[in-house]
């Protein structure tokens, strides 16, 4: 009897090592999916018209963190990408906006931009990019240094979507050429584009896309969740004489169906087709070495600009996003298998309503118009100090003429204080922040935090300025800036996004407690058992862990 207890016991001991070990094996694949200014609020919005196979199949069958939050401003697509995959904000990895003012040059510097670097996949200049720029390890760099087999593929319409994902050690990272209607690379990753991209490529579906006529793929009488199809908030991008259904391509010419195509939902459909063609080109998934593949969809964000999250147009686009979604999902479980994956789903920034509707709707918002205001401040800073000290405006950010101020011996700090008091006398201004109050590490009430994350000394304004919730900045006033909308704020209608997990070893469950967007990372690297990346500031999401 004793024996046969014994038996028993070192039975199911080994049954549950075994058990444990398989629940702790790294998947063979992550897919991380950013969907470019995606509202948290889409999910629930559109949720009854989603397809049961789409986002209702990951909300309902994974973890589901409802109340995941950026932590920093400006909320950019730059910072956005780079703050995901690096679990740190802007004040370490350095990505602080999508463009920024360089001392150095005296202009902007694009966030991805490297001269030094040249096309590959075309004769255009807009592969003259790299990671250089992004100043800390990305999870998908800290994968590679761990498994050097592991591979890392990403892929975007927009070039900072697929570079910053991928990191500084990716296997290939391609973006869309708008040019050819091709996608590229740089030849910081590579000396031509792999066999399989070649032929997608060889394909010419941009050009196909653009024969067709883009419906709403419901009676657009359903689209009760939205606006009027003819809304006055909305850009005119798509040659039509109003920005209502259908929208036919044929007339365009070749050049211009290129570009605007960016801003259709045809445009995810190919962005998914590439990748799917990545997986199986790169052999994704397809040993017990985890890989990597990065999925930026960009045209919800282009799209958004023009046409506000009230419209029937972003409505139908993320109702066939869902349909891609689908897609995705039902291909990794019948080629990776259904329980060798891992999928999380968020968004680099939501978007402000266009502030044009909420003046209409007597609600807090609307527009602030740079040029007047800063003529004044540049006329009183002469005054005062002899000379026009501002050298740049941009992103909120003031540049002070720091050269000039040594050579006339002037104090910066008096200029930077006298340039806060002047701000005061600026209609909307919520708060203002010298860079000595960043720097300084004195407990920050919440939105000088935001803004201190988000800082960088050498990248970063003298003097930073925000905005009254509802407000979107404008060099001027004119017709058109009163359609369509943006974001970079730290008010929740830009910081709130969704994050969806699904796949291997993820809980069915709902999240309601404060998850900040640099917790991703904190959390991919004990899915994937790794060592934190260097500059990771995130903490893991242990209700996804602790199972």
């Amino acid at each position: 009897m004793k024996k046969q207890t014994l038996l028993l016991f070192v039975f199911l001991s080994i049954f549950s090592i075994q058990s444990f070990s398989q629940e702790q094996k790294k998947p063979k694949l992550v897919v991380g999916i950013v969907v470019d200014q995606m509202c948290y609020d889409y999910l629930y919005r559109f949720y009854d018209k989603f397809s049961i196979d789409g986002f209702q199949k990951i909300m309902n069958n994974g973890t589901n963190c409802r109340n995941t939050q950026y932590n920093y401003i400006p909320t950019f697509t730059g910072p956005g990408h780079a703050s995901i995959y690096t679990g740190t904000t802007p004040s370490n990895h350095g990505i602080v906006a999508n463009e920024w003012y360089d001392r150095k040059t005296k202009h902007e510097k694009n966030c991805v931009g490297d001269s030094l670097y040249t096309t590959i996949g075309s004769s255009s200049k807009n592969g003259a990019c790299s990671p250089k720029n992004l100043q800390a390890i990305t999870i998908t760099d800290q994968l590679k240094l761990t498994y050097p087999k592991a591979k890392v593929i990403s892929l975007s319409i927009k070039n900072r979507g697929a570079i910053l994902p991928g990191g500084h050690k990716s296997d290939g990272s391609y973006w869309y050429d708008p040019s050819t209607g091709d996608f590229i690379t740089s030849s910081y990753y590579k000396k031509e584009l792999p066999f399989w991209l070649q032929n997608f490529n060889a394909k010419k579906h941009v050009s196909t896309y653009m024969q067709q006529t883009w419906n709403t793929l419901l009676p657009i009488e359903n689209y009760i969740e939205s606006g009027i199809d003819n809304s006055p908030y909305e850009e005119l991008i798509f040659g039509n004489t109003k920005p209502t259904f259908p929208y036919a391509f044929k007339k365009l010419d070749d050049s211009k169906k290129m570009k605007v195509f960016t801003a259709t939902p045809f445009a995810n459909t190919h962005l998914l087709n590439a990748s799917l063609e990545a997986i199986q080109g790169e052999e994704l998934g397809k040993d017990n070495t985890p890989d990597f593949l990065c999925i930026s969809f960009s045209s919800t964000d282009i799209l958004g600009h023009a046409y506000g999250p009230q419209s029937i147009e972003i409505e139908d686009m993320y109702l066939r996003l869902d349909l891609e979604i689908a897609r995705l999902l039902q291909y990794l479980e019948k080629e990776i298998g259904k329980n060798e994956f891992t999928l999380f789903l968020t968004a680099d920034h939501a978007v402000v309503p266009v502030p044009q509707l909420l003046i209409d709707q007597k609600l807090p918002g609307g527009y602030f118009f740079l040029e007047k205001p800063l003529k004044e401040l540049r006329d009183s800073c002469t005054r005062k100090f002899g000379f026009d000290c501002i050298l740049e405006v941009t992103n909120n950010n003031i540049y002070i003429d720091k050269l000039n101020l040594t050579s006339k011996k002037l104090d910066l700090n008096l200029v930077k204080n006298y340039i806060i008091d002047q701000l005061k006398f600026w209609p909307n201004i919520k708060n203002t922040y010298t860079s000595e109050d960043l720097e300084n590490s004195e407990q920050a009430d919440y939105w000088k935090n935001l803004i201190k994350n988000g800082y960088m000394k050498e990248e970063s304004g003298d003097v930073i300025f925000m905005l009254d919730p509802g407000y979107l900045p404008y060099q001027k006033d004119n017709e058109k800036n009163r359609q369509g909308t943006s974001h970079g704020s730290g008010y929740s209608y830009d910081t709130h996004v969704p994050l969806l997990w699904y796949g291997k070893n993820i809980p069915t469950q709902e999240v309601f407690r404060k998850v900040e967007i640099t917790d991703i990372t904190a959390t991919l690297t004990h899915i994937l058992q790794l060592t934190k990346p260097s500059l990771t500031t995130g903490e893991p999401i242990l209700e996804i862990l602790n199972k």
